[in-house]
C-alpha cells in the first residue's frame, strides 16, 4: 500500500476533517481515506440520515404533542365554502 503525507492542510479542512472522524468514530487517516474514495469516485457516498443530521435544530415532538397540535387546528381542515365565493 502507498502511504501519503498532506501538509499545510488549512484551518479549515483540518478541523473539518477532525469532525468527520470524530462524528464516524474513525482516526482521521480513516476518515481521509472515506473521503477521498467518495471523491474519486471509488466508493458510493453512506447514507446520510438527514433527519437525524438536523434533529438538534428543528426539535421533536411526542405523541402528546401531535396530538394536542391536531386537537387544537382540527377545525382548519374544514372548508368553508364561503371563502371561496366571488
Amino acid at each position: 500500500m502507498k502511504s501519503i503525507t498532506l501538509h499545510k492542510l488549512d484551518s479549515a479542512l483540518a478541523e473539518k476533517l477532525e469532525q468527520v472522524a470524530h462524528e464516524r468514530g474513525q482516526s482521521l487517516n480513516r476518515a481521509a481515506q472515506d473521503l477521498l474514495r467518495v471523491a474519486l469516485g471509488i466508493d458510493r457516498s453512506p447514507v446520510i440520515d438527514r433527519a437525524e443530521v438536523f434533529r438538534d435544530q428543528f426539535g421533536t415532538w411526542s405523541q402528546e404533542d401531535l396530538d394536542e397540535f391536531n386537537r387544537r387546528n382540527a377545525d382548519m381542515s374544514q372548508v368553508d365554502p364561503k371563502d371561496w365565493e366571488d
